[in-house]
């Protein structure tokens, strides 16, 4: 486990000033080039540009004015769709509040909006206590999971996380298919890295919740 560090502020980091593409690269945390869109130009990207995206077809995270198409696979679904599951058995009967999929955008500062792969949110971080109604609402869930896929760089993740964070997230999960990992976030820097001999629990987040990490990734071994 590394060395705690010194809790964030609530509120975005300041944007340093974009000259280049390779500026915007480093703020973006190398993200491959074929998961930043050009319409709108890089910059100039809005909300709105997220939903249209949507509506043909694609998954847009908004990022410093940017487009970025979130990467996603059949690998990391299925881990999703079971993860879901799991969570929702565990929420829904105690009524702890919601559980997002891999297409639930979430506004964690203004101009910057984040998909979680699964995302908790309990009833104390939705306003008004109910489900919000805006296609991209102002919140920040509980616990939010990302699932690596190919095109998921370390600098991108080291950003979400520090995003989410400062956002408010109070727990975040990051599983790694091929290596079988999840590393269990309780801040931007101090994590835990669990192996599939390892059980996976909600923390003070979901207190209770367990989850082997064996079960987790044996959906991937699953045959008829």
């Amino acid at each position: 486990m590394t060395t705690l560090a010194v809790p964030a502020p609530n509120r975005p980091p300041a944007a340093p000033r974009i000259d280049t593409l390779a500026d915007l690269m480093e703020r973006l945390g190398h993200v491959p080039l074929h998961r930043i869109r050009f319409r709108p130009p890089p910059g100039m990207a809005v909300e709105k540009d997220v939903l249209e995206a949507r509506r043909q077809g694609l998954l847009c995270e908004l990022v410093d004015g940017v487009l970025v198409g979130k990467a996603m696979g059949y690998t990391e679904s299925i881990l999703a769709s079971f993860l879901i599951e799991m969570l929702n058995a565990f929420v829904r009967p105690r009524n702890l509040g919601f559980v997002s999929a891999p297409d639930g955008t979430v506004r964690l500062f203004p101009g910057l909006v984040r998909i979680p792969d699964v995302a908790f949110a309990s009833w104390d971080q939705l306003p008004g206590r109910r489900r919000p109604t805006d296609p991209i609402p102002q919140l920040a869930p509980d616990l939010a999971v990302e699932v690596l896929s190919q095109s998921n760089t370390p600098d991108e993740m080291t950003r979400k996380r520090r995003d989410y964070f400062t956002a408010g997230v109070r727990l975040v999960w990051l599983a790694d298919p091929v290596a079988r990992t999840v590393d269990v976030y309780t801040s931007e820097t101090q994590f835990s890295r669990l192996t599939a001999a390892d059980v996976l629990d909600g923390g003070d987040v979901l207190p209770g919740f367990r989850l082997p990490l064996q079960e987790w990734f044996g959906e991937l071994d699953r045959q008829g």
